[in-house]
């Protein structure tokens, strides 16, 4: 009994994963992104923490692996972009262009279901992970509905909302999606934040990672998130530059 309580511990946690995307979802088709938004956040925690408890607890399975990339799936591929849609549907830019936010769902699914078969992604990505891709469109949730979120930082940040959803902004949005749904499939190396050890030698990027992005967070915000993103792919490639010159 203790033994079943122990190896489904993991499960339980995906499972919170997957009901956070599943609240999400539902809050965004109700027309709160900023909610869905949270739960989002909520979910990519619960994400963080399954496969972590399953490392020290010593009971990974093909079960739990298969469960997680169907949390994912949700959390990390529907509900944002239900996201999108819902916003893009408030915009005043033709309704069709909406249905561009269906690409995020298309292409997580697309790189979940690849990432599982990969032997290549044990240590590392090729694409960008899809609870990154989500961390995206939870901040542009925080920005659609509560404006007043976006300043609560060290430096002064300016009103990006007004510009995000007004003018040529909602066509960027749209063009985001393309690039974002793209990274998640094009085969680009990216350094996967999983320590072995607290050694700086052997997690010297993580921890530059973390360091820079604890700051964009601190001093910029909710525009801290897609800043960090930014900031992962940039660091990312340089490292993958640096190391292939060797």
């Amino acid at each position: 009994m203790l033994l079943t309580i122990k190896r489904n511990i993991p499960n339980l946690i995906t499972l919170c994963n997957l009901l956070c995307g599943i609240i999400a979802a539902w809050q965004a088709v109700k027309g709160n992104p900023h909610y869905a938004a949270i739960f989002i956040l909520l979910g990519i925690f619960f994400d963080f923490f399954d496969g972590l408890a399953a490392r020290l607890l010593k009971v990974t399975s093909t079960l739990g692996k298969e469960l997680d990339s169907m949390a994912d799936l949700v959390t990390s591929g529907v509900a944002p972009g239900f996201i999108l849609f819902y916003v893009l549907r408030q915009c005043a830019i033709p309704s069709w262009f909406a249905f561009a936010a269906l690409l995020i769902p298309l292409t997580a699914a697309w790189r979940l279901a690849k990432f599982n078969l990969d032997t290549r992604q044990t240590s590392s990505f090729l694409g960008l992970p899809a609870p990154a891709n989500a961390l995206v469109w939870a901040s542009v949730g925080f920005f659609f509905k509560s404006p007043s979120w976006t300043t609560i930082a060290l430096l002064p940040v300016p009103n990006v909302c007004n510009w995000l959803f007004s003018g040529i902004g909602p066509i960027v949005l749209v063009l985001l999606s393309v690039i974002c749904s793209l990274l998640m499939v094009t085969e680009i190396p990216l350094f996967a934040l999983k320590f072995k050890n607290i050694k700086w030698r052997d997690n010297r990027v993580r921890y530059i990672f973390l360091t820079a992005s604890a700051l964009l967070l601190l001093f910029f915000g909710i525009v801290g998130i897609p800043l960090t993103i930014a900031w992962y792919i940039i660091l990312s490639l340089f490292t993958y530059k640096t190391d292939s010159k060797q």
